[in-house]
């Protein structure tokens, strides 16, 4: 059955018909009271961005959301996973340092911040779902264990998947790395030595070392290549590129698969929050934000 979608506009003529104040409203209007109860953990899945990224989700809109778990005598904590890629969130303790730096502590937001899969991503649960790419997936320990989920999600554009709304976040975002790596697995990159300036920009960035800079051009061995893009995002000529064919589509399938992993213990337990704004061509991934093509 599908799901009811409530909306509300950014357009605001006065305090009542604000967007914080709409954000509180749609929070009722849409049920989210329901899927908690008195003394739940509820895990506010989000992506705090990373570190350069100034276009990922305000945290005042996430506070509204916060204050709603806990009018509901909830107990709310934001979360997310640890990535694959090299960056400021790859571990705990960096991934909690630039959460802090984009604005988002108890401070401003009212609740701890609690990173899902541990230390070095390490903590998650094997969730055996069966499915076309997917037998089993790893899904990070502190979304698994939550007793009630909101995904509150940043729609942008994305260098694997065309877009990127709540399928991505949920997906992608809880997956422990392990997880993360299976479903990026088969997405190669390719390096036009055309445009290729031969910086080693996209050498640095590589988690799996897989790239070498030969003749002055960047080099990808696509037998050590784990399909994480990160090339693809840091490289300052657009030199690499991702072969668009059947991989692509498995990666998207994939992730829905995951998302499925996700709710399989959360059956009338979750709810999604999708901001339509700031709508970047990148990823809150990346660590820079050009000009939105929707405000």
């Amino acid at each position: 059955m599908r799901s009811k979608v409530y909306f509300a506009g950014a357009r605001a003529q006065s305090r009542q018909t604000s967007l914080l104040n709409e954000t509180g409203k749609l929070f009722k209007e849409a049920g989210f009271d329901k899927i908690m109860k008195e003394d739940d953990l509820v895990a506010i899945k989000l992506h705090f961005g990373e570190g350069g990224n100034t276009r990922f989700i305000r945290p005042i809109y996430v506070r509204q959301i916060v204050e709603q778990v806990k009018k509901m005598k909830a107990k709310p904590f934001l979360t997310d996973a640890n990535t694959l890629y090299r960056g400021k969130r790859k571990n705990a303790v960096d991934h909690l340092n630039t959460a802090i730096s984009n604005g988002f502590s108890y401070a401003t937001i009212g609740a701890p911040i609690i990173i899902a899969d541990g230390l070095k991503g390490k903590s998650f649960s094997e969730v055996r779902i069966d499915k076309k790419h997917i037998k089993s997936a790893k899904i990070s320990n502190e979304i698994y264990y939550a007793d009630a989920l909101i995904a509150v999600t940043h729609f942008k554009g994305h260098e694997g998947t065309g877009m990127a709304g709540s399928m991505k976040n949920l997906g992608m975002g809880a997956a422990s790395p392990a997880g993360k790596q299976v479903m990026h697995a088969g997405v190669l990159p390719s390096v036009n030595r055309n445009v290729c300036i031969g910086c080693a920009r996209c050498k640095k960035w590589c988690p799996a070392e897989a790239i070498t800079i030969e003749n002055k051009k960047s080099f990808i061995h696509s037998e050590k290549c784990i399909g994480c893009m990160e090339c693809v995002t840091v490289c300052p000529t657009g030199a690499i590129s991702i072969m668009w064919n059947e991989s692509t589509r498995n990666l998207q399938e994939k992730m829905v698969e995951y998302v499925c992993a996700v709710l399989e213990n959360k059956q009338d337990k979750a709810g999604f929050f999708s901001f339509i704004m700031d709508v970047t061509p990148d990823c809150d991934c990346c660590s820079w934000s050009d000009v939105s093509i929707v405000p």
